[in-house]
């Protein structure tokens, strides 16, 4: 879920090289984040945004963008004028005094252009390609040693038409998962809605399964809202869709709340998000919204090629 952000190194404990992929509110940019050194327990995640992520969006986040901005001085060492005062920020995202760079190198597309001589491959083809074979069950596996302990590597693989077919794969999952806001409300679902029903969440929870206990108590296929809404025939496969080690929609559930910080009795209000937007029933159209991306994601997934790795690289692999 999105929340607002002062984006300022006076504020921020740790900026790292956030200041290059998102210099200024309107740098677009795509980020893959992968789990970094994710151990086998907690199995290799890959999600992308077009935003500044959380260190801990994704396990420990370590990012891998489709574009670098750098300053037009290269002779500047220091971090870009963002982080000096507000005034200064303005002037330079006014100025334009970035350069937005490709973050893949000619090399790499060289690389893997060398592996399809008679076929054309750009670095947004590469860009999507990767996240596509990130996405991969068979890769996952294969590298969950590697993956436990380094960055990903990438092969090529086999054919052109399979490369074609992780990358449209990765183009369709980043869509999903960059705008998740935009999916279309699942509809495959039963609404229990009580007339005048209020769309303002407290606490999401799951149903209850009677005779048992703890986790296993939880049926997954059933969310009460609120008081006001139940929602029925939640597609069990949902919970495939992993992210840091919990299902997306246990997210949304866990986070979509009124939380009142103890410490400082700051109210963490997840409504207001919504209201601010002009749209009250924001916590439920997400949800919705979420059981969508996650179904579409597993079918994506499921229909992934087999890894079948390009003679070029089974030398040592």
């Amino acid at each position: 879920n999105r929340q607002w952000l002062y984006f300022d190194r006076y504020w921020n404990n740790c900026v790292y090289q956030m200041s290059k992929l998102f210099p200024t509110t309107s740098a677009e940019n795509l980020v893959i984040c992968i789990n970094q050194g994710a151990r086998a327990t907690d199995g290799f995640i890959a999600l992308m945004t077009n935003q500044i992520a959380d260190l801990h969006f994704n396990g420990d986040s370590q990012c891998f963008p489709r574009f670098i901005y750098n300053t037009t001085d290269n002779s500047k060492k220091e971090e870009p004028d963002l982080f000096k005062s507000t005034e200064e920020n303005s002037e330079t995202a006014a100025s334009g005094d970035f350069i937005k760079e490709d973050a893949i190198t000619d090399e790499a597309l060289e690389h893997f252009q060398e592996a399809y001589p008679e076929n054309t491959i750009s670095k947004d083809d590469l860009f999507y390609y990767i996240y596509g074979i990130l996405h991969s069950p068979d890769y996952r596996t294969k590298y969950a040693n590697n993956l436990s302990k380094e960055l990903p590597r990438i092969p090529r693989v086999a054919t052109f038409e399979q490369f074609k077919a992780f990358s449209e794969a990765g183009r369709k999952l980043a869509d999903l998962h960059v705008n998740f806001e935009k999916q279309p409300r699942y509809s495959g679902v039963n609404i229990q809605m009580k007339p005048s029903a209020s769309f303002h969440v407290t606490q999401m929870k799951w149903g209850k399964i009677k005779g048992k206990t703890g986790n296993a108590a939880k049926d997954k296929t059933r969310l009460i809202y609120n008081s006001d809404i139940t929602i029925e025939n939640i597609p069990l496969g949902t919970q495939e869709y992993v992210v840091n080690k919990k299902s997306a929609l246990d997210w949304i559930v866990e986070r979509c709340c009124v939380k009142v910080d103890k410490d400082s009795g700051i109210v963490n209000d997840f409504n207001k998000y919504g209201e601010e937007m002009g749209d009250s029933t924001y916590p439920y159209d997400l949800f919705l919204k979420v059981i969508t991306v996650s179904v579409e994601t597993m079918k994506i997934v499921k229909n992934l090629p087999a890894l079948e790795i390009h003679p070029l690289d089974i030398e040592g692999d």
